[in-house]
């Protein structure tokens, strides 16, 4: 059940109150159906009803109340979060972006001593409220060392908040929002909680007209906005450790938003093509639309074994155990672009009805781009990237099998991340991920992998192209390759996924890790031995056509019809 239906979307769920959540949230999309949802996004029109189910239904009161502050069925589980970020982004991107950005208002007043304003925030939730979070600013992004919002010492121990926030989500409807900025007087960090309704709260305008439409991404200002330490969350390293902290937590979503849209366009140009004939046959028949989809359906699967084998690690995670520092960056950066390349191929099986205004695949195209360049989301975990790679490689550690995690448990854990100190994240052999296995294009995607790890003991880069941002950058696609292969593989035999389907994913991994270290051949100064490296790792994955067809017949035709006829999907 890895690829999402909606008519089964919760039925995994460890306990009741999920499963009729989910099965709700399915109701209301499916009520008010595909044009209903178009109409909305077309207009750009604030999506009242949806805001409207939420507070009835208590959803965000139910997932995203830490256990101890709200009834007893609400938690903070990553794990259910992440399943209804995914969900909602399968019906249109900006239902998940108010989820996630909630998620991100959320996480520093959860991180807070402030027991006062964490009481409050829960009321809040259980009336409906849904949060912001003010970090970005316009001139400075996502660099918070240029942070411009101040607050000034008012006396009597109360401050005055002066300053602009940029790129704002929820920043029109928020109950509370939680603002990063600095203390005028001694330059430390701080992040307080500001009502939107106050005199000192000016809503400047919304900026975002092209993407998430129907949501609200704005310009927030604060001028003497009145704050006392009632409002403060945090100050210091204890701010800028919640500030990495929350975008952890928040931006994680984006894999799980990337497959979401993902599968539906999938469904959407499957119901199409196959019910349609062009020069006497069925699209369908045509082997290049067959190879299409088979590697598109295969390169959902493996976002989803990746992100949800994410998931495990960064549920267990531990003081000792921070593995989820190289995984989680990975995830907001490899998944998303992945989930390009999968509306790419969509797209030209589909062509022009994708560009109809009736269609999902509409929505898709616009949107999907727009997830892994999210405050620069691509280029800064990148770099975080690259700053594992040697302890990956080089320095082992022996962990404990990290099992499956879908459990009902609070993960209040993630309010106590430890940033800082990457030297001390260790790795265990990755090749442990590879015993026992034989499949020919996982043996070759392995032997692509130790050629690079051997590149960088006995060719590593030169003290001239360590300056090179762009060879560092370029250098990580090849290392971020090997990683996201050990998690897909981890996952595809936790769940059992059959030989075809994994041998199949390995075909694509090997040609795409070829093409990077083709495109580092071609693009860089490089030494007699790192040529020789590179060329190495050109090779081609094996090829097994009857294997393929297997694939088509029996996972990817049958997903047909399975959704989206009823729904105004094109026929």
């Amino acid at each position: 059940m890895l690829f999402l239906n909606p008519e089964k979307a919760g039925t995994q769920a460890p306990d009741q109150k999920t499963q009729d959540l989910m099965k709700k949230t399915v109701q209301f999309f499916e009520k008010k159906g595909l044009e209903g949802i178009k109409e909305d996004d077309q207009a750009s029109e604030w999506y009242e009803d949806f805001i409207e189910f939420l507070a009835e239904e208590n959803v965000f009161a139910t997932l995203l109340t830490p256990a101890g502050y709200g009834d007893e069925d609400t938690r903070f589980d990553l794990s259910r979060m992440c399943d209804f970020s995914e969900l909602t982004a399968f019906y249109g991107l900006s239902y998940q972006y108010c989820f996630q950005v909630s998620i991100l208002g959320l996480s520093p007043i959860w991180m807070s001593g402030n027991d006062t304003l964490k009481n409050k925030t829960a009321r809040l939730l259980k009336e409906g409220g849904i949060f912001a979070f003010g970090m970005s600013e316009k001139k400075h992004g996502a660099d918070l060392y240029s942070n411009q919002m101040k607050l000034y010492p008012a006396g009597n121990g109360s401050f005055k908040g002066t300053g602009s926030k940029y790129y704002i989500g929820n920043a029109n409807k928020a109950a509370l929002v939680s603002v990063f900025g600095r203390m005028a007087d001694t330059n430390d960090f701080v992040f307080f909680a500001v009502d939107p309704e106050d005199e000192h709260y000016e809503l400047q305008k919304k900026i975002h007209t092209s993407g998430v439409r129907p949501a609200f991404v704005g310009e927030f200002s604060l001028k003497d906005y009145p704050v006392t330490e009632d409002d403060i969350l945090s100050k210091g390293r204890d701010a800028w450790d919640a500030s990495l902290s929350t975008v952890n937590i928040g931006k994680f979503q984006l894999g799980f938003a990337s497959a979401g849209i993902c599968q539906h366009a999938f469904y959407e140009a499957l119901n199409h093509a196959d019910n349609r004939v062009l020069y006497g046959q069925k699209v369908t028949d045509f082997s290049h639309v067959r190879h299409l989809f088979t590697e598109s359906y295969a390169r959902i699967t493996a976002m989803k074994l990746y992100a949800l084998r994410a998931v495990d690690y960064f549920r267990s995670s531990s003081e000792k155990d921070r593995r989820y520092l190289l995984f989680n960056p990975i995830q907001k950066m490899k998944v998303t672009k992945q989930g390009m390349e999968v509306i790419d191929m969509l797209l030209d099986v589909v062509a022009a009805k994708g560009f109809e205004q009736d269609t999902y695949m509409e929505m898709a195209i616009r949107d999907i781009g727009m997830i892994p360049r999210l405050e620069g989301t691509s280029h800064v975990n990148m770099a975080l990237v690259i700053k594992l790679m040697e302890n990956y490689f080089f320095n082992e550690e022996e962990f404990e099998d990290i099992p499956v995690r879908r459990d009902a448990k609070d993960d209040s854990n993630l309010f106590n991340q430890t940033t800082g100190k990457l030297a001390s994240v260790t790795f265990p052999n990755y090749r442990k991920s590879y015993e026992g296995v034989s499949l020919p294009n996982v043996l070759i995607f392995l032997e692509q992998t130790d050629l690079f790890r051997e590149m960088l003991y006995k060719a590593p880069p030169t003290e001239q192209q360590q300056k090179d941002h762009n060879f560092m950058l370029h250098l990580g696609e090849l290392f971020t390759m090997a990683v996201y292969a050990q998690l897909v593989l981890e996952n595809a035999r936790l769940h059992k996924l059959d030989d075809d389907l994994t041998d199949y994913m390995f075909t694509f991994m090997v040609g795409d890790f070829a093409q990077f270290a083709l495109a580092h051949l071609s693009q860089f100064g490089l030494t007699e031995d790192q040529e020789t490296y590179l060329e190495k790792m050109l090779k081609r994955p094996y090829k097994n056509s009857s294997r393929d067809q297997r694939i088509w017949e029996e996972q990817v035709l049958p997903l047909k019809s399975s959704y989206g006829v009823k729904t105004g999907s094109p026929e």
